[in-house]
């Protein structure tokens, strides 16, 4: 066969094929009287060899190694193949990811499209300064994509920079709730309480929901972080968790206060005073915890809370006898 005819049946170009001859990859069987090149059926099917090495992303001298050299091995390059796909893999989804958190910004022209651009590159900047400035500039200007600004709060580890990202996400309002709820299942538990902390700062019933659900975690921060912020927002739901945080001294005073907020809810002041008198009635609780729980029991109004004092004042512990007596005194209970 004439190259005309072996392109037409494989639909590799004559150009192609007097490529692969020039490196030596294809020899034509011979020539005809005229000089023309004459293929064989041995030539044609190693034309295909060559095609269907180079759709594996092969490059052209390593199929010359397969197909010539008896000691290679394939092992070895496949790997090294799958390696370059998945870099391209990645390097084309975070490429996809950035074009489609531009879009969501919905800029008017190129200039906006710069500067989500350089908003997003900031956000990834090595230095904490730069992410800062960005995250401020994100909560001020509102351009910033939610995606992104959830993405750099989740994976923020200075506390400056965290804190500026809570806040451009408060300020976005619930638009980013769906995506910390991702973060508040994670497997990780820095990433759950990064979650936790942003939906903390976003008053919403939507991630109020998540918060109550996060009192469930296995992660012991995640749990008191809810309750912190379940307890500002009048959440009974939350009440367990505070009263453990004050006798653990885990964020004691703010647990106490929070505890002494929902107690100006009559229909729980005597729930919270019960919890926290059963806990008193546990003998491995030491002094230095009875001692705060009694603390807990001076912002709790009724009766409850009045009789656990009385009981306190006759405690082991001269300082939780003292001071149960003294905040007795001070709610006028006889």
């Amino acid at each position: 066969m004439l190259i005309g005819e072996v392109a037409r049946r494989s639909g590799v170009s004559a150009r192609m094929l007097r490529h692969y001859e020039s490196l030596g990859l294809l020899r034509p069987t011979g020539r005809t009287g005229a000089g023309y090149r004459e293929y064989g059926d041995e030539d044609v099917r190693r034309i295909f060899h060559i095609e269907s090495l180079r759709s594996l992303g092969l490059g052209l001298r390593d199929v010359a190694r397969a197909l010539d050299d008896p000691g290679f091995t394939p092992s070895g390059l496949l790997d090294d193949l799958v390696r370059q796909v998945r870099e391209r893999i990645a390097a084309e989804t975070r490429l996809l990811t950035r074009l489609e958190r531009i879009g969501a910004a919905e800029p008017a022209g190129w200039e906006e499209v710069l500067r989500v651009v350089a908003l997003l590159q900031a956000l990834r900047s090595p230095s904490a300064g730069e992410r800062q400035q960005a995250a401020l500039s994100a909560a001020e200007g509102g351009t910033a994509p939610v995606e992104a600004l959830v993405e750099a709060a989740l994976g923020e580890t200075d506390p400056n920079v965290a804190g500026a990202l809570r806040w451009a996400l408060a300020r976005a309002g619930g638009q980013g709730v769906g995506l910390l709820a991702e973060g508040l299942r994670a497997p990780g538990a820095e990433v759950r309480r990064r979650a936790a902390r942003a939906l903390a700062e976003i008053p919403l019933p939507g991630a109020t929901a998540l918060l109550e659900e996060a009192l469930a975690d296995r992660d012991a921060v995640v749990r008191r972080c809810a309750a912190l912020a379940l307890g500002a927002r009048g959440v009974a739901a939350a009440v367990p968790e505070l009263t453990g945080m004050v006798v653990d001294g885990a964020n004691d005073v703010d647990a106490a206060d929070a505890l002494g907020a929902l107690a100006a809810d009559p229909a729980l002041a005597d729930r919270i005073a019960t919890g926290l008198r059963e806990r008193l009635g546990h003998g491995a609780v030491g002094a230095s915890a009875r001692l705060r729980l009694v603390q807990a029991l001076a912002d709790v109004p009724g009766g409850t809370a009045s009789r656990a004092l009385a009981d306190l004042t006759r405690d082991g512990d001269r300082v939780v006898a003292r001071t149960a007596a003294y905040l007795l005194e001070r709610r006028g209970a006889p």
